[in-house]
């Protein structure tokens, strides 16, 4: 038995980790567990957590809706900054982490705990994320990490402690994919995709359709946009949470969205990981397009540098970092002008750009045209290449004399 803390309160989801949590932290730490469990959107999901949590031996949980906040300030941002870690993940669970840690500190505030813990294994970037955002928020406060103390060594472990204290638990031995959903994302992990040779199982995925099942005709679809933000979908004014919602049925329904990717963890190993993320990706998608329409070169240029830096410091758990404060900065100040309509197709899990329009726009017709126009002289072309090439063309004079 474990002393010198008083009350804990768990990150606590309902899933396999978290539902074995609860008892042994009572088990070892003596002490009194508060749950905190945010709705991000899992749905269904939600609905046994207060039975589930009190039966596991929690005192109370905590259940808060924070979709709109998850949205309005954390997916949002991170899809304006065109944020993508190694190419292909979204960052769906990296963004979430912070906010639910931040609210587990504000829980634990208000009930008087002196200590915050998380399900994350020690091998997952998860601990980090969790652990640096008590660290920035809640310095004073004690952190129980579980995986990092117990017996436990694998999934099969816990499925056998929790079957011992009859917790009832989302997964099985034959089926352990553990899983993590929230409105921008349902991520797979585990089983059979530990092998990255192994196709994943057709049945395993549950927001999009197979592609080649989706229906034979594209999907229409318009996305207005304010400022870097998604307000209207097919013409129709609605609030982030209705607009993702919709928008994940219709991109799944689609298709659109899958990803499976060999990914490096933060804490040094690959992972093999699937993500099912139908909304976020036609959001990038448009968010893109609308930008390439109204910001100018040098500054597009500059933030698709910064977005591979930014996408590292959202996955490595660094949200309340110094440094990406100022890059929210910069990109708020970019975001301005990024106002207007793009017109997206989507078949059988492809992307089409259909159309793209903006009062920002910097695209003009006159300029670009190939057929004659009275605003372009192209003589003044030939003055521009002579002082663009002289550094190639002073290079290659001396390189001829030195080999003469």
């Amino acid at each position: 038995m474990k002393k010198g803390i008083q009350k804990i309160v768990l990150a606590y989801s309902g899933g396999l980790d978290t539902s074995v949590i609860i008892r042994w932290l009572v088990e070892n730490y003596r002490c009194e567990v508060i749950a905190f469990a945010a709705d991000l959107g899992q749905g269904e999901e939600l609905e046994p957590l207060n039975k589930k949590a009190i039966d596991s031996g929690a005192s109370k949980i905590y259940i808060e809706d924070l979709r709109e906040e998850f949205l309005r300030d954390y997916a949002f941002p991170v899809m304006q900054a065109d944020a993508v870690y190694e190419r292909k993940y979204l960052l769906a669970t990296s963004l979430a982490r912070p906010l639910i840690a931040k609210k587990q500190v504000e829980v634990a505030r208000k009930e008087g705990a002196d200590a915050l813990s998380h399900g994350a294994t020690g091998k997952g970037n998860d601990q980090v994320r969790f652990e640096l955002t008590y660290k920035a928020l809640a310095p004073e406060m004690k952190i129980v990490a579980p995986w990092r103390e117990w017996e436990i060594r694998s999934r099969q472990d816990a499925i056998a402690y929790a079957r011992k204290y009859n917790i009832p638990i989302p997964v099985t031995a034959e089926k352990p994919y553990s899983m993590d959903r929230n409105m921008w994302h349902l991520s797979f992990e585990g089983g059979i995709l530990e092998d990255p040779w192994n196709e994943p199982p057709k049945d395993m995925f549950i927001l999009t359709k197979d592609p080649q099942d989706a229906p034979d005709r594209p999907a229409l679809v318009t996305l207005d946009f304010e400022a870097g933000l998604p307000v209207s979908l097919n013409g129709q004014r609605v609030g982030p949470v209705d607009l993702v919602i919709e928008l994940n049925r219709i991109a799944g329904e689609n298709g659109v969205g899958r990803v499976d990717l060999v990914e490096n963890r933060l804490v040094g190993m690959k992972s093999r990981g699937v993500y099912e993320s139908p909304a976020a990706t036609v959001l990038y998608a448009a968010h893109r397009e609308l930008v390439s329409l109204v910001v100018d070169r040098d500054t597009l240029h500059a933030r698709l540098m910064l977005a591979e830096r930014y996408a590292e410091l959202v996955y490595n758990g660094q949200w309340f970092s110094s440094l990406k404060e100022s890059l929210d900065a910069f990109l708020e100040r970019t975001e301005r002008l990024v106002t207007g309509t793009v017109k997206l197709k989507l078949y059988k899990g492809n992307i089409i750009v259909a159309g793209r329009k903006s009062p920002n726009s910097l695209f003009r017709k006159d300029f670009a045209t190939f057929e004659e126009d009275a605003v372009y002289n192209q003589a003044d072309a030939e003055g521009f290449i002579n002082l663009f090439g002289l550094p190639q063309k002073i290079r290659a004079l001396v390189e001829r004399e030195k080999n003469r």
